[in-house]
């Protein structure tokens, strides 16, 4: 079915089909006056739109109306081009602005043509065509920054996500728009060259077609073909100029929101002491000097009137604002409070004292917030997911160099950093050792010290990992975020992941949700994955293996071990070097048996049941084993049978935050295990 065609549609074809028309079929002169008419209002419209639009955006179409504004002028010049020739008549239009317009002479016309086509070419034109260049080449370099703008006023909460989107919507939108205006001042400059040739051919025609044809003396023809050639070019022109201020304006303007009108008198007239100081000019000039005395004493009284007026109206508005204000203050006071904002808790915090402030001061050089802003970033190509906003506050109740992280409201770790100072770390190999203030690392609670500026070259020389303090805070908030990813997922996040998915595969989705799973039930699968670092980037496969098992279970931990199977290439490139061999360690087949028998099912989930005293001893052997391969510089891994991880991983995750469990289902066939030690109690 083929969309119903608009009004409007159907204007602005017929529009471009009378301008195709004109150059091909000859025409009655009334018709071209109606349409030489409709040309001139149609100039002043674009004229006067330009004029008040509040920003360039609402005329963005302006480049195309100037194409058409040009084929259509063009075409008209051709259509009474052929009537001025064959008829020695244009119409009323024509012939108007030939005699009045022109002044009835040859001589006059030609001038005030000649003037016309001045003004368009050496101002308007050119200061046109060279202010649309700059700006559009400054709008293409402004975007960048104008991006990390939007981000970092996203991510401290001074916006949100619809006004984000709706800003880098504007930046695109201008900077479209200043391209096109660079090329499309050519058109308009093309067209006032155009218009000059036009006219200079139909004088040269139509001089010598009356001389040679109808036998007319060349005095007679000047007078007769000369005037309505000069009148068929100031009708034409005229709209020109129109068109080509109208695009100056635009190119021009200003980023004010407002009126150009009320923009250009207030910057003008706004200032009293300006008038006051006019006012005195203009007077002492027609007191002191032979001009008019009258006229210029007269104005510098209105001047000085005005700036005594503007200045009364200026003390009236402050303190009409200074009242206003008291009484919203004392309104806002006597209004109930509204908690309702008090309620929301943002999901990550990051508050710190007032000496770190510079950090996150764009204007003090500081690109904490562009960190942020990359953290997000690499954690959502890293896990697959998305990291909600992260809001920077300044906290004066903390020391002036500490700073926290809160989760949901709650703190979960902090740090301290010296300003000033960089953090050098011993790698391990370095013997030398360097100056400076102890600590310790926050993220990973690794042995520091704080050496200054002088010393950071010497430090990095001897082997030393050198960390400036904004890499601190970036390096701690990426470890915070990833050890709690898995709560920060919402059912509206998975909504959001889910809807992606089915937009290129909406079988998938409909087949599972909500006739397989429930929302909910995919969001606990997913936290379980994020719960141990696996990434749910590709979530097609995720889910293709959910609706491929929900049929026969929904245990949602039972599922996980599914999907974990599935996604086994990428588990095993987390933790395995394909080319090598790994060292692990494996689990007690005894144990595992063990564990099975004690694991219980309830409605809510599976748990396990074994005596504490067994517990304590399976998980000193735990730590034993961890030790053995910690000391071989290797990660500690425990690899178990796929029936048993889960139960196992839910028996040491509280104890040994750390430690990797997987199964043998999902190492890659490519990788080589070799067993350290076993896990046995």
């Amino acid at each position: 079915m083929f969309k119903a065609i608009s009004k409007f549609d159907i204007f602005v074809a017929m529009y471009l089909a009378v301008a195709i028309i004109l150059f091909i079929i000859p025409i009655p002169a009334g018709f071209l006056d109606v349409l030489l008419a409709f040309n001139i209002s149609l100039a002043m419209t674009v004229m006067f739109g330009a004029l008040f639009c509040k920003e360039v955006l609402d005329m963005s179409f302006f480049p195309t109306l100037l194409l058409f504004t040009t084929l259509f002028r063009i075409a008209m010049n051709t259509s009474s081009t052929r009537l001025i020739l064959r008829d020695g008549y244009a119409g009323n239009v024509v012939a108007t602005f030939g005699n009045f317009v022109g002044g009835g002479d040859l001589i006059i016309g030609t001038i005030v043509f000649l003037i016309l086509l001045i003004i368009q070419f050496m101002v308007i034109n050119k200061g046109s065509e060279r202010v649309s260049e700059v700006t559009a080449r400054f709008t293409l370099d402004a975007m960048p920054g104008k991006q990390m703008a939007i981000d970092a006023d996203l991510n401290t909460g001074a916006i949100d996500d619809a006004e984000a989107k709706r800003r880098r919507d504007k930046i695109q939108k201008e900077s479209a728009f200043y391209g096109s205006m660079d090329g499309a001042v050519k058109y308009v400059k093309g067209d006032a060259t155009a218009g000059l040739l036009i006219t200079g051919v139909n004088l040269i025609g139509g001089i010598a077609l009356a001389v040679l044809r109808r036998g007319m003396s060349v005095n007679d023809a000047l007078n007769s073909y000369a005037i309505l050639t000069i009148g068929d070019g100031l009708v034409s022109q005229i709209p020109s100029l129109m068109i080509s201020l109208s695009t100056g304006i635009l190119v021009t303007k200003g980023a004010e929101d407002r009126d150009l009108g009320e923009t250009i008198i207030k910057q003008l007239f706004g200032l009293p002491k300006v008038l006051i100081i006019v006012g005195g000019m203009m007077t002492i000039l027609g007191i002191f000097t032979e001009l008019n005395t009258i006229l210029f004493v007269g104005i510098g009284i209105i001047f000085v009137i005005s700036g005594t007026r503007v200045s009364k109206s200026m003390q009236t508005a402050s303190i009409e604002l200074d009242v206003s204000s008291e009484e919203a203050e004392a309104e806002e006071i006597r209004q109930p409070e509204n908690v309702n904002s008090l309620l929301q808790v943002d999901p990550i915090e990051l508050e710190f004292g007032y000496g770190i402030i510079p950090l996150a001061d764009v204007n003090q050089g500081g690109d904490l917030l562009d960190r942020v802003v990359m953290i997000r970033r690499q954690i959502a190509l890293e896990l697959g997911t998305v990291v909600p906003i992260i809001r920077l506050r300044d906290n004066i109740q903390l020391n002036p160099n500490q700073y926290i992280i809160k989760i949901k409201g709650i703190q979960i770790s902090e740090g301290e950093i010296l300003f000033d100072h960089y953090m050098a770390m011993n790698p391990g190999y370095v013997q030398e050792e360097i100056t400076g203030i102890p600590t310790f690392e926050p993220s990973f609670h690794l042995p520091a010290i704080w050496i200054t500026e002088g010393q950071r070259e010497k430090a990095e020389t001897l082997g030393y990992t050198v960390v400036d303090p904004p890499s601190i805070i970036a390096t701690h908030l990426t470890e915070i975020i990833r050890q709690h990813i898995d709560e920060l997922l919402t059912r509206q996040d998975v909504q959001n992941l889910v809807n992606n998915i089915k937009e290129t595969n909406p079988n998938l989705v409909d087949e599972l949700v909500p006739k397989l799973l429930g929302l909910g039930d995919i969001q606990k699968v997913l936290q379980n994955l994020l719960r141990e670092g696996v990434s749910i980037r590709d979530l097609l496969t995720i889910l293709e293996t959910l609706a491929d098992y929900a049929p026969s279970t929904r245990d949602t931990d039972i599922l996980t071990e599914y999907v974990r199977q599935s996604l086994k290439r990428a588990i095993s490139a987390r933790y395995f070097a394909p080319n090598d061999t790994n060292s692990v360690v494996t689990l007690d087949p005894t144990i595992e048996q063990e564990l099975m028998s004690c694991v219980k099912q309830t409605e809510n989930g599976s748990f396990i049941n074994m005596d504490p005293s067994r517990t304590h001893l399976i998980l000193e052997s735990v730590k034993k084993e961890m030790q053995k391969l910690e000391n071989l510089g290797k990660t500690p891994i425990i690899v178990t049978s796929p029936i048993v991880r889960i139960y196992f991983r839910k028996l040491t995750e509280d104890y040994y935050k750390d430690l990797i469990v997987v199964s043998y289902n999902e190492v890659d066939s490519n990788v080589n295990l070799t067993s350290v030690g076993m896990v046995t109690a």
